[in-house]
């Protein structure tokens, strides 16, 4: 569970730089082209974009053109459908994220030509860029904001029913889209964005229970970084066992390798990953009955208990009452090599016997 969730940061992350350094036990680093599919993924593949976009109403559209000295208005415009919308991502140093919509603007409304009106189609090419920085870094979280909304219209195209109107028709609609249009759909990208990166931030800040044992909290270690080549995104975790005390880990500095062909990174300081184990790995205390069948070297060991303690013993042989339990003994400890990982557990081993009175000898207390 604790590692679905971590995956979850991979959202904002970006690609550390060589000399960034890092103050808590997570990072993650994810390229552009990682970031430009969740944000695609979330805006526009689960369709957040034009559900917010339909039937956006524009203004009516008024101006001398068509027929020869006839007026023409277009009214009750209203966007009727957005087609073939495209995402793309670039990082601006030091600021953010700068995030590209392409898009097809199908429009609807009524024509009135002279005296005739019918209804009318008007499609337009509009691209809309936005840049997406984080700001106010405040015990965990940020604020995400837009800046420098650029919308752009291209080509337009006007058709009615009975026909193509004419290029006056075509340059009038455009001139006035292009002063409508932005005030209308810089306001919905940014409600759109801010949706976004609450679901995604929220991931960024959360509590994970570990079974019964504790907690692990991790949440922002301060504002996210960006350089022309990655974003990154450092974290704080704290684990806490049952009752909140908090198991310490080493936090000093230290870099992520390189991103390279890589769309992700996600780094789990050695330390964070103790203390994460701490509360992951608690066996119980495990006791075994050593029977000969259990044991291979029962027969032997017993004749030497027997031969130490003759009194305890005398009706041992046979039925081998010797225990040996084992028990953990402070924390485990993961030990992180090139392609290999090892956990050592430190237990104490108490062997013991019981006499024939059915009193318990300790025979041997062991660490190990």
């Amino acid at each position: 569970m604790m590692t679905l969730k971590l995956f979850g940061i991979v959202f904002f992350c970006g690609l550390l730089s060589p000399s960034h350094e890092v103050l808590s036990g997570l990072s993650c680093a994810v390229s552009p082209g990682a970031i430009q599919k969740v944000l695609s993924d979330a805006m526009l593949r689960k369709r957040l974009l034009q559900q917010h976009v339909q039937g956006l109403v524009l203004p009516n559209i008024m101006g001398e053109g068509g027929l020869p000295n006839s007026p023409t208005s277009i009214t009750g415009l209203h966007l009727a459908e957005i087609q073939v919308p495209r995402l793309s991502v670039a990082l601006l140093p030091a600021i953010g994220v700068q995030m590209t919509i392409t898009a097809k603007l199908k429009l609807g409304g009524s024509c009135l030509v002279g005296l005739l009106p019918e209804l009318v189609s008007i499609l337009v090419d509009v691209n809309v860029t936005v840049n997406i920085k984080c700001t106010n870094f405040e015990s965990g979280t940020v604020q995400v904001v837009i800046e420098d909304c650029l919308c752009i219209l291209g080509a337009i195209r006007i058709r009615l029913l009975t026909g193509v109107l004419s290029l006056s028709v075509n340059e009038i609609v455009l001139n006035q889209l292009t002063v409508t249009l932005p005030g209308l759909l810089c306001p919905v990208v940014d409600i759109v964005v801010k949706l976004v990166s609450i679901r995604l931030l929220g991931t960024v800040n959360a509590v994970v229970p570990v079974g019964t044992a504790g907690t692990i909290h991790y949440r922002l270690a301060n504002l996210p970084f960006t350089s022309g080549l990655s974003l990154v995104l450092d974290l704080d975790g704290t684990v806490k066992q049952v009752g909140g005390s908090i198991i310490p880990h080493d936090s000093s500095p230290s870099a992520l390798p390189p991103l390279l062909d890589k769309l992700m990174i996600l780094v789990l300081r050695q330390s964070f990953l103790n203390a994460a184990l701490s509360l992951l790995l608690r066996p119980p205390p495990q006791t075994f009955s050593c029977t000969p069948e259990a044991f291979s070297g029962a027969t032997r060991l017993q004749e030497a208990i027997e031969t130490l303690f003759p009194a305890g013993c005398s009706s041992c042989r046979g039925t081998s009452p010797l225990s040996i339990r084992l028990a953990l003994s402070g924390n485990p400890l993961i030990v992180l090599e090139e392609n290999k990982a090892t956990v050592e557990l430190s237990v104490m081993i108490l062997m013991s016997l019981k006499s024939s009175d059915g009193t318990t000898i300790n025979l041997l207390l062991v660490k190990a």
